[in-house]
């Protein structure tokens, strides 16, 4: 089955990017800790996330890929590449001019991102300098975004999945010849910039082996540039609404004890961990096959498309997110805690994680919810669910922070991804292609029992770990591998023995998926 061998083709180099992510991020931890700098660094490499997850990993890809596409099974492959020039030169004008005039703005930019840091001498003035310096990672990284997701609806999963760890190795540099720097952040600012550029260059050669080259072509407004916009209109907004949730947290987090932001940012980096190699890989892997066979009105193969890919999707989630609430202290004091990041850094990051981990399995799960109204060119109705999404989660931050803290903004995102996961099951009641089979239903009784199993281990595995978890070096480092390998291997029984997962099936999609 091509999905699975495309889903673990992303996971497998999302998994590597993950690994080399870690790494930078002890180095980080260590050398960079939780203070104001930390706090400015990470706002300052949130503000050209944020545009880039709306404009280009947000609405554009999922307006464009299905457009694409379909381009491609209905008119071949010139007409296709002719549409991606076309869209190519409109970003990169665009995002261009986009990024000169916020680098001019960036002191006023900042009043409305970080208004806590205002007053703060230190804090505002260096998230203005390195946000300077890391905007135009937007303009590289929305144009990789545009030829990964050709690459991808090509069949060719493996460049754009690679691309992340260029970032993380260029980052993980930058911290090594920090010293050279004005600050340690600074020095991850430029590695931004340069991990940008680095990751455009990569894509592009590998455009070009796919066939895909960039010739100079002059933007024309044509049907299908005009389609892309009209599908980007509510992407834009549902994509901008879903992201606001991350800058509402930023925003409330400003006004909280310093290091809050720095919390939240950890302990995102291991709930992210999952939710990169699950989410991303079937998102990515799902959306142009599920466009396809939609355009060429395979209903049945499209619906099996959507259960496996959601049935998948669980089978991991599930058992992550309990680990991740079950030993988060363990994870978060071998991981980070040395250097500048103190104990209670650790005790204030593990409570956030285990609060983002209540919803990380619905997160995981609407990313196949949204690309089935992606597929069929419906970009209106994860716009709605996003909208709600937004204000819930702002409600209940505000609410919460009063009783927990930083603790309480972290809550409130887990509790929001379950409403959208109610949502959305509600809204696709009439998609053919994502009604739930007979497999589907008989598998998910067996994936929560063997997660109640593995929990069980885990958290017994834990208690008799105890010492060695907190005693630093490398039994530390056994430990961790312990509860790890130990959660895996429990897990694997309890779905093998339940019938879950069947080891000739694995054998046969890998062999010939």
């Amino acid at each position: 089955m091509k999905l699975i061998k495309a889903m673990a083709t992303v996971a497998g180099l999302t998994g590597l990017s993950r690994i080399a992510g870690f790494i930078r991020d002890i180095m980080t931890a260590a050398i960079l800790g939780a203070g104001p700098v930390a706090d400015a660094f990470f706002v300052a490499l949130k503000l050209p996330n944020f545009f880039r997850r709306v404009t280009a990993e947000g609405a554009f890809s999922v307006s464009f890929v299905p457009l694409y596409s379909e381009a491609l099974e209905k008119e071949g492959k010139e007409e296709a590449n002719n549409f991606t020039l076309n869209a190519f030169y409109i970003m990169l004008y665009g995002l261009g001019a986009t990024s000169l005039l916020a680098l001019w703005a960036m002191p006023w930019v900042l009043y409305a991102v970080a208004p806590g840091f205002i007053g703060d001498e230190v804090r505002y003035d260096l998230a203005v300098e390195m946000a300077r310096i890391t905007f135009p990672y937007l303009l590289f990284m929305s144009l990789t975004a545009l030829l990964g997701g050709v690459l991808n609806a090509l069949d060719k999963f493996a460049p754009f999945a690679f691309a992340p760890v260029l970032f993380n190795v260029t980052l993980i540099a930058a911290l090594l010849m920090s010293d050279m720097a004005q600050t340690a952040g600074h020095a991850m600012a430029w590695g931004v910039l340069v991990a940008g550029a680095l990751q455009f260059t990569w894509l592009v050669f590998n455009a070009r082996k796919a066939g895909v080259r960039l010739r100079f072509k002059r933007p024309v407004f044509d049907v299908k540039i005009k389609r892309l916009f009209k599908l980007m209109g509510p992407g834009v907004i549902g994509a901008g609404v879903m992201h606001i949730n991350l800058f509402a947290d930023l925003i409330i987090a400003s006004f909280l004890a310093t290091g809050s932001i720095s919390y939240l940012y950890y302990a995102d980096r291991l709930n992210q961990l999952p939710l990169g190699m699950v989410g991303i890989a079937v998102g990515t892997a799902l959306l142009p096959m599920l466009s396809r066979t939609l355009a060429a009105k395979k209903t049945d193969e499209a619906r099996d498309l959507f259960n496996r890919a959601l049935e998948y999707c669980l089978l991991l989630a599930l058992p992550a997110a309990l680990a991740l609430a079950i030993i988060p202290l363990p994870l978060i004091t071998i991981l980070f805690e040395r250097g500048e990041f103190s104990q209670e850094d650790s005790l204030q990051t593990a409570l956030v994680l285990m609060a983002y981990a209540i919803g990380l399995p619905a997160y995981i799960t609407v990313k196949v919810f949204s690309t089935a109204h992606w597929a069929r060119q419906d970009t209106k109705t994860p716009v709605k669910i996003a909208v709600a999404a937004t204000v819930t989660n702002i409600v209940l931050s505000l609410i919460l922070i009063w009783y927990m803290g930083v603790v309480g903004i972290a809550l409130a995102t887990g509790l929001t991804g379950w409403m959208q996961f109610f949502a959305h099951i509600q809204a696709l009641k009439d998609h053919e292609a994502a009604r739930f089979d007979t497999q589907f239903k008989g598998n998910i009784p067996k994936i929560i029992a063997s997660t109640c199993v593995m929990g069980l281990a885990l958290y017994g595995a834990s208690q008799m770990l105890e010492g060695w978890i907190y005693s630093g070096g490398v039994q530390q480092i056994a430990a961790l591998l312990a509860l790890v390998l130990g959660g895996v291997s429990v897990y694997a029984v309890c779905v093998l023995a339940t019938g879950v997962i069947k080891l000739q099936d694995v054998k046969r999609y890998l062999v010939k998926g």
